[in-house]
């Protein structure tokens, strides 16, 4: 697996062939992830890099998702 988060976010396979990420979120998600590789973060961290200061209320549950 490649992760870019520079520019668009995306993902490719092993081959190289980019992989569907889907929406603005989880591309958001995934880059938040990828920026913190080996270590554990928060739902808070998570919460505040996906949604910034207008998560809704029920952004963990969203995080699931």
């Amino acid at each position: 697996m490649r992760y870019l988060i520079l520019g668009v976010t995306e993902a490719h396979d092993e081959t190289g062939a980019p992989l569907p990420i889907g929406g603005a979120r989880l591309r958001a998600l995934l880059a938040a992830l990828a920026l913190r590789a080996g270590r554990p973060v928060s739902v808070a961290e998570l919460v505040d890099d996906v949604w910034g200061d207008t998560p809704p209320l029920d952004a963990p549950a969203a995080l699931q998702a």
